[in-house]
């Protein structure tokens, strides 16, 4: 043994290698770089570390001292090891059971691949660790001890995987480097780099010269290990051997593809052993589905196929099968290579009583006989359908087949055999009794009742879904997830009272024990939920069965409970599972979930161990997500049904205490998970978080309930604003472009859009029932014209409920929206040109959808609309330019905004916000002798151009008389969207100007009060449609900007004089307001709050 240099002589090390990798307390390369630091540290210590861990995992409790490891040699060594290894039990960590055992050899194996991916570009070419390691597994793979020999062939076989995996990449790495060569010596001499290829030719040198050593070190393992236990006298030694030479052939064939090779697996196909024969089938198997490597399999099927041939009649059925499939792989790839007498020792099969075996040969039969002269061909990349004359072909061919061969005399059992792959063909009645029918086809009368068999057993396979009697197979549907979900369902239609007389109990009993099969098997939603509902729907206690049907219950939920709990233990004592036990656990959880859903578990107390398990997931990030969701939603229903037994009459306070703090722990857990790295897990946590905070709403104690008073809860503001930010982050997004719809890709984009509407339904609800703080809305709302396609339907009923709820909150939500908008923009952005952009169109756009939504009935909006624009005129002017700057003040292109709400105003209120913005102007310092740009826009929205005649019967200026005999072309022009549409929604008469003394008698405004003399804080923002250049350059005049102003007619000391009237009136206003509100709010209120768009719970609250 070569002996390496180390710093100092090192005690034998412990074992917390062997411990970390059987428990699996970190991922591999970290402890393989941990390994490697302590290597590098000390030579001598490093590896005793790494040899002590091989022998430990051979269940030796011995180990190799410095002392030892100096002056011993490795029999020497091994012998010593020997005599302290102890065989009495027989059994040693690849072979003992129990849970902590189960996945090492998954552990070793991954460690084993790590180390030399790790050491690939530096210990692996030292000389020392590698050439030392070697040595000693090929010494202990010739041990007499059964464990020494298991492991370390174990261990020097996916060594060996592992360095072929470097060799490959070294030989592409040398391929690369000598074409980079080729191409740079083939330049002219003035552009040649003689660096570069100096380089080049070193970089060469030195992949040669790893390739040797890595070439070396696999034909010491080959010649030393695999040479020898190829044919161990213990099988799994030898399938060991067999599965990794595949492998090699698979990945390397360049190098190992050869007959020197190949001989090794064809010897072994005759070894007494199952699984070892099973191996060589399924190695030959992924070279022969090759149609590159077939090339070079030649002489090796010539020497071995009669063997291959012959194993379709082995003992063992799965080794006969994958030999069928094996000789399958060789007809399609093989041209010419199978004779007719190979395959007429295979065509007998076809009526074996194994329907597995069957099947294969069955489909061997198709292609052999059937697929040349029937398959469909392709036609430009198309498919085209089968002729009537191919579906006879194949009729005449499968007749003959039957008549010819003499080989049984039930046709049910060639249809079941060819069932699963010609499927399609025995199921086209229509051309086999035509053929039947025609009067030329010259059958005699044996070739008839054959056609007339096969017809009968095709129609009833159809129909039956089971194989003929006799042959042995499982269930048909219990496996396939597409149909015995459907299947399950049919117990909604049954009539079950049926089953509670005495002749019909053993169909019951039947159902219980294949309805258990279907839900141990398989871990698909659709199939676990109508499980469950199909056992919900037995469990009805007014049946005479339900005795038998609730013990078959418990049964099934106490056998997936025991596993919960061992595989739960497990995985919390170590942080590594691997992906079958992973799956294993999820499936679980699955499954407890889907029952716990429609069946009360409380009383098998699956909530601590689910919330722990969580717990662990959100603390450490070491549960697999798969494992998450399912824990979420057996937490959420086990709450759910403490809920509802607590719902009765009789709980106690602690009984109350108790269940919500479990709800508001939960509830933390799920803000904890909204910040996840996985999106599912985000989304779950969302949809459960909303449910849950609706539920405990205040809504619970509606109904006589106010004895679960203390079971309310309010989220706090922190949650209330991280639930507003997941909405923002996966709701509110641009999609892809949907294509035609039929697509895998638009299929999923669907898929994703019913969830995000999914998710936007559930906070909408949590808004209307006073769950969040109802300003919360404006996130919702501010979307509502950008994403109306998506969501349209549910903003819009989120908007119309807000409304019937308190119509002033939601209308100062709506300026909330745009005010949002606007400052997120002003802060994107900045001032200027900010009307021009593309996001303030949009902002219009909004902004018009918002006054559409107000609707015709402006008496009753009056004060709203009124009040909107009194506060969107205070926002537009609550922050001044900078100072000694000659700008408009930032938001003042809000105004713009303000204007498509103008139609929705009476022409007398347009005059009174005309003096309040002019009183407001005012105030501004720094105004300009000539009005900005949106000022002059707002102002023209307001000015009475249409209708004019009617609405100024006082003698105002008749300028506009005009405007009935047809406006101008340029005053049409004048005229915005939002007054042609106030035109459309004027369905009332015309109301005539107001006075002061007209105010207290006739419908009052709401109050415009003096503007308040701190300026707001800017909210959120974003966009809209500039005015053309003439249009701007006209409105912006001094001379138009005082015609608007004053179109009114009296002058501004008159205007400011029905102002402060109106502000003096405003308590009366108020007053009268209130009572026509408290009319409208009766109506409002009596109409019932359905919630359709909105509906997201997983358990309806009035279930509760």
């Amino acid at each position: 043994m070569v002996r390496g240099h180390g710093q100092k002589d090192s005690e034998p090390p412990t074992s917390d290698l062997f411990d970390a990798v059987k428990a699996a307390k970190s991922d591999m390369q970290s402890l393989v770089d941990e390994w490697l630091d302590s290597y590098k540290q000390d030579q001598d210590a490093g590896f005793l570390e790494l040899i002590n861990f091989f022998i430990r995992s051979c269940g030796c409790k011995g180990n190799v001292t410095s002392e030892m490891f100096k002056k011993m040699s490795n029999s020497e060594i091994i012998r010593h090891l020997t005599e302290q290894f102890n065989e009495d039990s027989g059994e040693y960590p690849l072979t003992a059971p129990g849970p902590s055992w189960k996945k090492f050899q998954g552990s070793f194996c991954e460690f084993v691949k790590t180390l030399v991916y790790q050491c690939q570009y530096s210990l692996l070419y030292d000389g020392f660790p590698m050439d030392n390691l070697i040595s000693l597994l090929t010494g202990l793979s010739d041990s007499q001890v059964r464990a020494f020999r298991h492991t370390s062939t174990l261990a020097a076989m996916k060594l060996m995987t592992s360095l072929v995996s470097v060799a490959l990449q070294l030989s592409l790495h040398k391929d690369n480097n000598q074409r980079q060569y080729e191409a740079e010596r083939n330049k002219g001499p003035g552009h040649r780099a003689p660096e570069r290829l100096e380089s080049l030719l070193e970089k060469r040198k030195e992949l040669q010269e790893h390739q040797e050593e890595i070439e070396g070190m696999m034909n010491a393992l080959f010649r030393g290990v695999f040479v020898h236990r190829y044919r161990d006298i213990l099988p799994e030694i030898r399938a060991i051997c067999i599965e990794e030479i595949g492998s090699w052939m698979q990945s390397y064939s360049t190098s190992f593809l050869t007959d020197s090779y190949l001989k090794y697996i064809g010897w072994t196909l005759h070894d007494k052993h199952r699984e070892v024969r099973l191996k060589c089938l399924k190695a030959l198997k992924g070279l022969y589905g090759s149609r590159d490597l077939t090339a070079r399999l030649e002489l090796f099927t010539s020497r071995f196929k009669d063997r291959m041939v012959s194993m379709v009649m082995d003992r063992e059925y799965d080794v006969a099968v994958e030999a069928v499939k094996l000789l399958i792989l060789i007809l399609k790839n093989m041209e010419g290579v199978l004779t007719d007498a190979d395959c007429e020792g295979i065509y007998p099969v076809v009526y074996a009583s194994n329907r597995a075996l069957a099947s294969a040969a069955g489909e061997f039969l198709y292609w052999k006989l059937f697929y040349p002269e029937c398959e469909t061909k392709m036609v430009s990349g198309r498919e085209r359908r089968r002729s009537p004359r191919a579906q006879r072909t194949f009729f005449h061919l499968l007749l003959s087949f039957f008549v010819e061969s003499e080989l049984h005399n039930h046709a049910a059992y060639l249809v079941d055999s060819l069932w699963d792959c010609a499927g399609s063909q025995l199921k086209d009645w229509e051309s086999l009794t035509s053929l039947l029918l025609e009067k030329d086809q010259n059958l005699d009368d044996v070739q008839e009742s054959t056609l007339i068999e096969i017809l009968v057993s095709s129609v009833r396979q159809a129909s039956e879904g089971h194989p003929p009697v006799g042959r042995i197979t499982g269930r048909k549907f219990s496996a396939d997830a597409e149909k015995v979900a459907p299947l399950l369902q049919l117990l909604n239609y049954f009539d079950l009272n049926i089953y509670c007389t005495r002749r019909l109990e053993k169909h019951l009993e039947l159902f219980l024990q294949q309805l258990q099969e279907v839900v141990v098997k398989h871990a698909e939603h659709t199939v676990l939920e109508a499980g469950a509902h199909a056992l919900y729907l037995l469990c009805n206690p007014e049946f005479t069965f339900f005795g038998r049907v609730d013990f078959a219950r418990s049964q099934l939920v106490d056998l997936l409970s025991d596993r919960f709990q061992q595989e739960l233990e497990e995985l919390l004592q170590s942080s590594f599972l691997d992906e079958d036990e992973v799956y294993s656990l999820a499936a679980t959880l699955k499954r407890l979930s889907a029952f716990y859903n429609a069946h009360d578990l409380t009383r098998w107390e699956l909530y601590e161990p689910c919330f722990r398990l969580l717990r662990k997931a959100v603390d450490t990030g070491e549960v697999p997500h798969q494992v998450m969701l399912p824990a979420l939603t057996l937490v959420y229903f086990s709450i759910l049904w403490t809920l509802t037994h607590l719902s009765g009459s009789g709980a106690s306070q602690k009984q109350l205490l108790s269940l919500k703090d479990r709800m508001v722990a939960f509830c933390e857990l799920c803000q904890s998970c909204l910040s996840d790295v996985a999106s599912e897990i985000q989304e779950q946590a969302f949809v459960l978080l909303s449910d849950l905070l609706l539920i405990f709403s205040p809504q619970m104690i509606v109904g006589g309930r106010d004895f679960l008073r203390p079971l309310v809860f309010f989220p706090e503001a922190t949650l209330q604003s991280e639930l507003a930010s997941f909405l923002m982050d996966h709701v509110f997004i641009q999609p892809g472009e949907l294509g035609s719809g039929h697509s895998q890709e638009d299929h999923l984009q669907i898929e994703q859009l019913h969830q995000r509407r999914r998710l936007l339904a559930g906070f909408c609800k949590l808004l209307l029932y006073g769950v969040l703080e109802m300003d919360a809305a404006s996130d919702v709302f501010k979307h509502y014209n950008k994403f109306y396609g998506d969501y349209g339907d549910i903003i819009k009923e989120t908007l119309t409920r807000a409304r019937q709820i308190d119509r002033s909150h939601c209308s100062r939500i709506l300026l909330l929206s745009l005010k949002q908008l606007y400052t997120e923009l002003l802060q994107e952005q900045g001032p200027q040109g900010l009307n021009e952009l593309p996001a303030f169109s949009e902002m219009r756009d909004l902004a018009r959808r918002f006054a559409l939504s107000f609707g015709p009935q402006q008496l009753q909006n009056r004060d709203l609309v009124v009040t909107l624009h009194k506060e969107g005129i205070k926002f537009s002017l609550s922050e001044s330019p900078p100072t000694g700057s000659s700008g408009q003040p930032p938001n003042l292109a809000f105004l713009e905004l303000l204007a498509e709400f103008s139609p929705r105003l009476f022409h007398q209120d347009k005059q009174l916000l005309l003096s309040y913005l002019e009183k407001c102007l005012q105030r501004v310092s720094q105004a300009p002798d000539c009005p900005w740009g949106p000022v002059t826009t707002y102002c023209h929205s307001l000015s009475p151009v249409e209708n004019t005649v009617e609405a100024n019967p006082q003698g105002y200026p008749r300028s506009k008389k005009r405007r009935t005999e047809g406006p101008s072309r340029q005053q049409r022009e004048d005229i915005s969207s939002s007054q042609e549409e106030s035109l459309q929604l004027n369905s009332i008469p015309p109301t005539p100007t107001l006075t002061s003394t007209a105010i207290k008698r006739r419908q009052p405004l709401g109050g415009l009060e003096e503007m308040e003399e701190g300026s707001p804080e800017p909210e959120l923002v974003q966009s809209s449609q500039p005015l053309s250049g003439n249009q701007r350059s006209r409105l912006s005049s001094p001379q138009h900007f005082r015609t608007l102003l004053n179109r009114s007619g009296p002058g501004l000391g008159n205007r400011l004089t029905r102002l402060s009237l109106m502000e003096e009136d405003e308590e009366e206003i108020q007053s009268e307001l209130s009572e026509e509100w408290q009319d409208t709010d009766k109506h409002s209120s009596s109409s019932e709050h359905r919630l359709d768009l909105l509906d997201s719970t997983e358990m309806n609250l009035e279930d509760l």
